[in-house]
């Protein structure tokens, strides 16, 4: 699969800033202490620090794992939403991890004399993503000696980051992390939602209804389980009725459609596609 182009230069930025650090650093920590994120109350805080802590690393494995993360996930979800939609998901799932370390420190769960770096924050808002786009697709992640489900990696990992988060004490930005998940989560239910509302108003039905509302933890829970087949209501145009027997056969043949393009991505890479398949799979990502 050829490297989509926001990926790569997260990449060679994230590389590039590393070297930097190497280069700089020293004894004094020129570059880290500068760009990375201090609590709000420090002298050193500054603003930018709110980007700037995402492209700096604290070493080798630090940033290979991350990097290694983001180039794994990452390409899939530009792929499947576009470089301008990626970006701003990253950048956004990155903010919102360093806002979730600053409340952690108010509220006094973290010393607020640490400092915070790494792109782990966005990374864990790009897995979300992976997750709830494609929560069946199978993936092998060590140590476990088989296939899991996406949607339960992201579940699993999450579940950790929280015990970590309240019973560890290990310099690791743990609530950075889950702050990264949930600001990701909510802004992929906000596009899912104006999306809705944009093809509900397309066929001239009636907008969306709070009264209606299964309620959120109905709608969290759905992103990833999967959806039983429920009674369908019937669509009149003109005299055309359509039948839940036609519906749920018309719902089968796109759910074959869209195995059959993520097998042909296995196999050939995202360059494979048709711009008929690559639409049609970005179409099914923004569906509820």
């Amino acid at each position: 699969m050829k490297m989509p182009p926001v990926v790569k230069c997260l990449l060679l930025l994230n590389l590039a800033a590393f070297v930097l650090q190497l280069m700089f650093d020293g004894a004094t920590g020129a570059v880290t202490n500068r760009g990375a994120l201090w609590y709000v109350e420090a002298p050193t805080f500054h603003v930018f620090q709110l980007v700037t802590y995402m492209f700096l690393h604290a070493d080798f494995g630090h940033i290979f794992f991350n990097m290694f993360a983001l180039w794994m996930f990452g390409r899939i979800m530009e792929q499947a939403w576009g470089s301008q939609r990626f970006l701003i998901y990253y950048i956004v799932c990155g903010i919102g991890a360093g806002l979730s370390q600053e409340l952690g420190q108010a509220l006094g769960m973290i010393s607020p004399y640490a400092s915070t770096i790494g792109a782990s924050g966005a990374v864990f808002g790009v897995m979300l993503a992976f997750g709830m786009t494609f929560p069946n697709e199978r993936l092998f992640i060590i140590p476990f000696p088989f296939p899991i489900k996406a949607k339960w990696f992201v579940m699993i990992y999450a579940a950790l980051e929280l015990f970590e988060g309240m019973h560890s004490n290990d310099n690791v930005a743990h609530y950075a992390h889950l702050g990264g998940m949930v600001v990701g989560l909510f802004l992929i239910l906000y596009w899912r939602h104006k999306v809705q509302r944009q093809r509900t108003s397309n066929y001239g039905f009636q907008q969306y209804d709070k009264g209606n509302d299964d309620g959120l933890w109905t709608r969290l829970k759905s992103m990833f389980t999967k959806k039983k087949k429920q009674p369908k209501m019937h669509i009149s145009y003109g005299n055309d009725r359509q039948s839940d027997y036609q519906y749920n056969a018309r719902r089968r043949e796109e759910s074959e459609e869209i195995d059959r393009i993520l097998d042909k991505i296995r196999k050939g890479g995202y360059s494979s596609l048709t711009a008929a398949e690559k639409e049609r799979l970005f179409n099914a990502s923004q569906r509820k």
